[in-house]
């Protein structure tokens, strides 16, 4: 099982396997044919509320990702993390993020749940 994070400005490499975009909206510049994107489960992101919560500063990461993971819990999030649990045993997958800091971000929580 291998599962990892790029940011999805990167360029597509041939060991990325499917590649799965985990945000929620699609990132700023970039056509989606550039994108290479497989799939891009966005009820399994997380929601508005909680991405602007995080963005303003209103808290620390850790709460965010306690935050992130009871959205996870949801049923149709819940589904969406075993279908990408799955692929994961099938071959490798990357995670896509257009986060900055991936390893503070929700990326890094699916990864860790995924992992």
């Amino acid at each position: 099982m291998s599962v990892r994070v790029r940011r999805v400005y990167e360029p597509p490499e041939p060991e990325d396997g499917v590649r799965v975009l985990v945000d929620r909206l699609w990132p700023r510049g970039l056509a989606k044919d550039a994108a290479r994107v497989d799939e891009w489960p966005k009820a399994m992101t997380p929601s508005t509320e909680l991405r602007r919560w995080y963005h303003a500063g209103e808290g620390p990461y850790d709460e965010f990702a306690r935050r992130y993971e009871a959205e996870l819990a949801a049923p149709e999030a819940a589904e969406l993390l075993d279908h990408v649990r799955a692929l994961t045993r099938e071959g490798p997958v990357t995670l896509l993020t257009a986060s900055k800091e991936p390893g503070q971000s929700h990326a890094a929580v699916l990864l860790r749940l995924l992992g």
